[in-house]
């Protein structure tokens, strides 16, 4: 048994496993109401992420653990400050509070937005409503950017993290 994680872009073969992540992983969010794409996802709907967007899965004996997808700036969903944005990031919630989702936020932040795409920023948006979830993306050094209002039934709050502040014009 690994007890080191693994890392990839997922592929449509991974699609049912991540559906089942995230319908588990979002149960909280439709408890609270709150309208976000992955929240109420079907198959299509995952098939059509992996497929539009930058989406990775984190791995451990071959076992999806977590799953999160960069927007980027030239898709078709691109976030609103021209640098790849965050979205559909779950966690499997048999493993909530081993650090998992920590340490693949942080691979996403160094290894593909800093190493690889060489973005100066990471762009996130997530629910005035939610009573704690901004304050987790603060404490990891992300800091509000923005709002707006996309018909949701909440405000959007957008969080930007500086990632390679030497490329900041």
């Amino acid at each position: 048994m690994s007890h080191n994680p693994s890392y990839r872009l997922a592929t449509l073969e991974d699609a049912e496993e991540i559906l089942d992540l995230t319908l588990r992983a979002y149960a909280p969010i439709r408890e609270l109401g709150i309208h976000f794409a992955a929240a109420t996802a079907d198959l299509e709907l995952v098939k059509k992420n992996i497929m539009n967007n930058a989406c990775y899965v984190m791995l451990r004996d071959h076992k999806i653990l977590a799953t999160a997808s960069l927007r980027m700036p030239w898709g078709l969903q691109p976030g609103p400050f021209g640098v790849p944005h965050l979205w559909w990031f779950a966690t499997d919630p048999t493993h909530a509070q081993k650090g998992d989702g920590s340490d693949f936020l942080h691979w996403i932040e160094h290894s593909v937005v800093a190493e690889q795409l060489k973005a100066p920023y990471l762009s996130l948006g997530t629910a005035d409503k939610h009573p704690w979830l901004i304050g987790m993306y603060e404490r990891r050094g992300y800091e509000r950017a923005g709002s707006a209002d996309l018909g949701k039934g909440h405000i959007t709050i957008y969080l930007k993290k500086t990632i390679l502040p030497h490329l900041i014009k």
